[in-house]
């Protein structure tokens, strides 16, 4: 049963029209190929179909194979074939016999367009793996994927759907409502990033917030920072917080334990509206803007956090993909630009985002380029575990591609003392 199946939908074929019409050269054509490759025919029947309306009719056959079988379907007026190939790999692989077959035969037909599609089938040894794709922008026209052993949960919590995958490339991998967020292997080009580059140029956070979050990530970095006495996580869904610490220890390494850790169960534009408590540094960990997270990367929002923001404190968010999201990344800079005089966007490529990655550093004051490099050594030599940032890379993740800092740069201010950082970014 264990075996590769293979199957082939071409379009616009430009090969020889007798292929499309022709029962008797199709099925020379099929056993040459067979033959060559090193299967082994058993049987065979070829049927061609009469002419319709005025159209010649198409042809339908199949190569019995002791492997198995390959069956071909022909629509000449669509100038279209469909392939079909199956192969057992019980006693012997024949994936690289059947992969040769179809291509020939392929070949032959000269498509203008193909698809082209594989299933491991059978699998008594290992699980057959899962293709998990990914949009990278709202058109859809770009994707990326990975592929999965494994469903480990799935549920529906009252504000979405949370699934843990295990993947062999990143380990457990969290997705929500169909959108990657985390993985045990690489969490911490976000995490890390997201945390140390604002935290290190503010020098001593004491107070910090973090809206969302709940897989502990953020939190677990930003507790690495000697000077932090109180971390609030506003987490929206509690579902979250319950699977990570179940699963994701690799993610948070225990950080729900911390008694420094607040965790708050609630909407985190609620927590913002009413509290009267004032931090040093506030991380969105959200989920994409166009989730029902939207309402937190907006201007409203971002004047509600300027609010309970001590001086020299900062925010810091992810904007999105500036190659795919380019619109996105520059409303909200924008957005930012207009209530903070210092917002500074940087970016990072993140393997499980599949893109280079956006964020910015929002204050009124703070400033994380204007570090000297005694200063920004002596601040990261104090960090233990990481894997990612250093105080070269400091430097590095606001150094913007040039289309990245002609998307994002500022432009003519109608508040004057915003326009002070222009010179920066």
């Amino acid at each position: 049963m264990q075996g590769l199946h293979l199957t082939a939908d071409l379009y616009d074929c430009r090969g020889a029209d007798g292929l499309l019409t022709d029962a008797a050269a199709l099925a020379q054509l099929c056993r040459r190929h067979t033959i060559d490759v090193g299967l082994t025919l058993v049987d065979e029947k070829w049927y061609p179909f009469p002419p319709y309306n005025g159209q010649p009719g198409g042809v339908t056959g199949m190569l019995l194979l002791a492997e198995s079988h390959l069956a071909v379907h022909t629509w000449p007026e669509r100038r279209a074939v469909t392939l079909d190939v199956y192969v057992c790999n019980f006693t012997t692989d024949n994936s690289a016999k059947a992969e040769a077959l179809l291509r020939e035969i392929v070949a032959a037909f000269e498509p203008g367009r193909s698809e082209i599609h594989r299933l491991q089938r059978g699998g008594e040894q290992r699980p057959p793996a899962e293709m998990i794709l990914e949009s990278l922008n709202d058109a859809g026209d770009a994707v990326y994927g990975y592929t999965s052993q494994e469903r480990v949960l799935a549920r529906r919590s009252p504000y979405q759907t949370i699934e843990l995958m295990r993947t062999p490339r990143f380990g457990l991998t969290l997705r929500i409502d169909g959108h990657f967020m985390t993985s045990e292997r690489e969490e911490f080009f976000y995490h890390e990033c997201l945390v140390h580059p604002a935290a290190v140029a503010h020098g001593a956070p004491r107070h910090v917030l973090i809206i969302g979050g709940g897989d502990g990530g953020a939190a677990e970095e930003v507790l690495k920072h000697r000077s932090v006495e109180r971390v609030v996580m506003a987490e929206l869904d509690a579902a979250v917080v319950e699977v990570a610490k179940t699963h994701l220890h690799a993610v948070h390494r225990g950080v729900f334990d911390d008694p420094r850790l607040q965790v708050r169960i609630g909407d985190g534009l609620a927590y913002v509206a009413e509290t009267s408590d004032r931090f040093d540094l506030i991380l969105l960990d959200l989920t994409d803007p166009e989730t029902p997270a939207g309402s937190l990367y907006t201007e409203a929002f971002f004047r509600s956090l300027a609010r309970i923001m001590n001086p020299g404190a900062a925010i810091v968010l992810h904007t999105g993909t500036p190659v795919f999201e380019p619109e996105q990344v520059r409303d909200i800079v924008a957005q930012l630009r207009r209530v903070f005089a210092q917002v500074h966007p940087f970016g990072l490529y993140i393997p499980l985002y599949g893109a280079y990655w956006g964020f910015a550093i929002a204050s009124q004051s703070l400033q994380p380029r204007a570090l000297d490099a005694v200063t920004l050594e002596q601040r990261v030599a104090a960090l233990p575990d990481l894997r990612y940032y250093n105080a070269e890379v400091h430097h590095a993740l606001f150094a913007l591609p040039n289309y990245y800092r002609e998307l994002v740069q500022p432009t003519v201010c109608a508040t004057p003392p915003l326009c002070a950082e222009a010179a920066l970014t």
